[in-house]
């Protein structure tokens, strides 16, 4: 771990923080810190910067209640950027979204990005649009009783593949019962961060418990 010392502020004695969401790792934000609002963020854990506009320091969710709890701060190579994971209490941008960048610039075709927020944010557009002819629209209009028998006959399927010790095959089950598993959370307003943090603080109550085992 450095020292606060061995950072390079520039002329203005300002340092550039990433700001990333600890379970999405999305970047939410880009902005400023003086030594200052490091050692305030750093004491409470909680993202301060220094506006380049109002030439004062800004504890975000100040006024707001967004407040972003930080998990950890990493410097570069050249010591002269940081990286500030954090937990958010509600939208990092001014304009009310989850992160300040949402305007798509360039995307390649062949190199399309997956993740399970992406999978969440489309179920829940189809959701809101159901489009003819779509699997996932006919789930959601047979409703609640429909879904939950896709995903008992889903979770049926990986234990027979899972049985037979067909990998391949548990694989193919398992994408099947988590698609059908999220189409469930999209249904009932279940995030992905709901499940993130649930599964996070179990890991706290694990290590924990293993550490009893342990003494």
């Amino acid at each position: 771990m450095i020292n606060i010392d061995e950072l390079k502020f520039d002329e203005k004695g300002l340092i550039p923080a990433v700001v990333v969401d600890s379970i999405t790792k999305k970047v939410l934000t880009v902005a400023y810190m003086n030594r200052e609002s490091l050692e305030i963020s750093m004491e409470k854990g909680l993202t301060c910067f220094f506006s380049r506009s109002r030439q004062e320091l800004w504890l975000k969710g100040e006024t707001s209640g967004n407040y972003q709890h930080i998990v950890s701060i990493t410097a570069d190579c050249d010591k002269d950027a940081l990286t500030v994971v954090v937990e958010k209490d509600g939208p990092a941008c001014h304009t009310g979204t989850d992160s300040c960048f949402n305007d798509l610039v360039w995307q390649s075709e062949e190199r399309a990005e997956f993740s399970l927020e992406n999978l969440y944010a489309l179920l829940k557009g189809r959701k809101e649009t159901l489009p003819e002819g779509s699997y996932t629209t006919y789930l959601f209009q047979k409703g609640i009783d429909k879904i939950l028998k896709k995903v008992g006959e889903e979770c049926t399927e990986v234990i027979i593949a899972g049985k037979a010790d067909d990998k391949k095959e548990t694989i193919y089950e398992i994408a099947d019962l988590a698609y059908h598993v999220m189409v469930l959370m999209v249904e009932m307003g279940i995030s992905v961060e709901d499940i993130h943090k649930e599964l996070a603080s179990r890991h706290v109550i694990d290590h924990k418990v293993k550490q009893e085992k342990m003494t």
